[in-house]
């Protein structure tokens, strides 16, 4: 197999990131070495810049509540009777844990 057969080499994201910060860094030291004054007004536009760009972003819907499985509804409802019956940590305090049912409705 010759070299011009192999599989293309994967690009790594990290060495992208590594050359901007390295741009940046040498960008931010150049406006240093001009003017104090400027590089510390570069340093807050960069700032403001970064953190009005994490607002604007999306959010991700990672984390939100999954929608409810498509049919029928399960609904849970209470029977007049009792399960168990437990003594609380007060004085006369008893818990009482009822019987559920649950039904379908369409």
């Amino acid at each position: 197999m010759s070299r011009d057969e192999q599989a293309p080499e994967e690009r790594s994201p990290l060495a992208g990131g590594c050359v901007l910060v390295a741009v940046g860094g040498g960008a931010g030291a150049a406006v240093f070495a001009a003017s104090t004054e400027a590089g510390i007004l570069a340093v807050w536009a960069v700032g403001v810049a970064a953190v009005w760009w994490s607002a604007r972003r999306p959010v991700s819907d990672s984390s939100a509540t999954p929608p409810p499985p498509s049919g029928a509804t399960v609904y849970a409802g209470e029977t007049g009777e009792i399960e168990r019956v437990r003594e609380g940590p007060g004085e006369g305090l008893l818990i009482l844990y009822p019987v559920r049912e649950e039904t379908t409705r369409d």
